[in-house]
């Protein structure tokens, strides 16, 4: 294992944690609100202080890693489930429906991903339902151009054609013998989506069009504390921090499952 995959997974796995540990244990309520107690330094009764409201930021961090990993789950998972199909399809007809697909995708991947999100959730109103849509339709067409051109290459092999000289049908092939070779190509390019999902989550929410109040999100920390950078500006440090380790954390095991699932000719050398 190289030490670009090693410190991804590190870095992901710390993220997984955090969301699972925020179902069972935060220091306080995320929605606990103490004016009393606003704009509190970091110390030994909040670890890295509280907001405009007296919330715990900590709290709040391990919530709204919850909602970046829920809303990124989903968004990858459902483009790569009709993007990776789609794919699929395109290699095994050929013809029209190959040309129609990856037409269709060359036309969405013309328009800025980020604006495109921020229109559709605007058409369709604010929440996370809604952001995951947008997110994904963002992702469809990727999945859909990596998963036709891997699986190009695959049909051309020998023992897809000793298969179809067998008497196998296209779909049948597909499941047996193409989908498994790529399947590790896909797993790489969604760890890769999945960073760019965390962060059109986060735009989303810093613009109110994601992650709705109570519920915390790491876009609209970030939101909340722009006018309070005078006042106390690690409110605006400690999301944005979490938001590049996530983002770097899932970029590393991207390119390191990348590197790993390559040909030896092609694989990069370890960082």
């Amino acid at each position: 294992m190289n030490r670009r995959l090693l410190l991804g997974l590190m870095l992901t796995g710390t993220l997984v944690l955090a969301a699972l540990l925020s179902w069972v244990w935060t220091p306080y309520a995320f929605d606990a609100m103490a004016i009393d107690s606003r704009l509190q330094a970091p110390g030994a009764r909040h670890w890295l202080g509280t907001d405009a409201y007296g919330r715990d930021v900590v709290s709040q961090l391990l919530v709204g890693a919850r909602s970046s990993l829920a809303v990124g789950v989903a968004a990858v998972g459902l483009g790569l489930l009709l993007g990776g199909s789609l794919g699929l399809l395109a290699a095994a007809r050929r013809g029209w429906v190959d040309q129609l697909t990856m037409r269709l995708a060359d036309f969405t991947l013309a328009f800025p991903a980020l604006l495109t999100a921020i229109l559709l959730t605007a058409v369709r109103g604010p929440g996370m339902g809604n952001a995951v849509l947008a997110i994904a339709v963002l992702n469809v067409p990727v999945f859909a151009r990596l998963a036709r051109a891997s699986a190009a290459g695959i049909w051309a092999q020998n023992y897809v054609l000793a298969a179809r000289a067998c008497g196998k049908n296209r779909w049948r092939i597909t499941w047996e013998h193409i989908l498994p070779n790529i399947a590790g190509v896909l797993i790489a390019q969604a760890s890769s989506q999945f960073a760019l999902a965390l962060l059109a989550e986060a735009a989303l929410s810093y613009l109110g069009l994601g992650v709705q109040a109570p519920q915390p999100s790491w876009g609209r920390m970030l939101s909340e504390a722009q006018s309070l950078l005078y006042q106390a500006p690690l409110l605006a440090v400690f999301p944005g921090v979490a938001i590049a380790l996530a983002v770097l954390g899932l970029n590393l095991l991207g390119e390191g499952l990348r590197d790993r699932f390559a040909p030896p000719a092609q694989a990069r050398s370890a960082w």
